[in-house]
């Protein structure tokens, strides 16, 4: 049996802080596609869906071709937001992110990986703009799977990796990756400072509240 661990990590409200720029495409989306704007509590309560998801919960009475039209508006805004004000390049890392994954990457038993309802496109430029990638041995996108909770990027990563699931951690600030971790047989760790408030995250082995408790967090689970 390998001895093999498992960091998972969700991106948005767990590693970076983007809710300026998610927040500011999602307006300008919803103002070209003539719906009126979504209240910011509403619109970080879907942080991590995929977008026509994300879209049909914020707009529950859309048909599928109008649900399309304002994702299509969705993604050319944060496209505009990127080339205008740099949009993942300006959205910080969380306080001690950098710093837990050098930890954690330095471990030999330790392998690490991103589940994100990002885009590829998204994904790559937060890589490229905060110097974050090579500490990823698997990055799944909401391109290729489902929305979460929908396990299929969990399970990918165990494929891709060769762990086992029962040696995986999800770490996640909303409760669609507690509930996608809980689906693939993964532990889960909830980190407080993301976008969903902590009464939402009910389904979380442990809850951290600083970058700094992860490690233990990681060691009492895998004790």
């Amino acid at each position: 049996m390998s001895d093999l661990k498992l960091v998972i990590f969700d991106m948005d409200g767990t590693l970076m802080d983007s809710q300026e720029f998610i927040l500011l495409a999602m307006r300008y989306a919803f103002d070209k596609a003539g719906h009126p704007a979504p209240s910011k509590a509403d619109v970080l309560s879907i942080v991590g869906l995929s977008l026509d998801a994300a879209v049909a919960v914020l707009l529950p009475d859309l048909d599928e071709a109008e649900n399309l039209r304002t994702v299509e508006l969705y993604r050319h805004s944060f496209i505009e937001l990127r080339e205008k004000m740099g949009a993942e390049a300006k959205a910080p890392l969380y306080p001690g992110a950098r710093a837990a994954l050098e930890r954690l990457y330095a471990v030999d038993n330790i392998v690490l990986g991103v589940a994100t309802g990002k885009a590829k496109r998204g994904l790559d430029h937060a890589y490229d703009s905060h110097g974050i990638g090579h500490f990823f041995e698997t990055s799944q996108t909401a391109d290729n799977h489902p929305s979460k909770p929908h396990p299929s990027m969990l399970l990918q990563t165990l494929k891709d990796t060769g762990v086992e699931a029962s040696n995986a951690v999800m770490v996640g600030d909303t409760e669609f990756d507690m509930e996608m971790g809980r689906a693939a047989g993964f532990k889960t760790i909830g980190v407080s400072w993301g976008y969903h408030p902590i009464s939402r995250l009910g389904a979380a082995d442990i809850i951290i509240d600083d970058f700094s408790e992860l490690d233990a967090a990681l060691a009492e689970m895998w004790s």
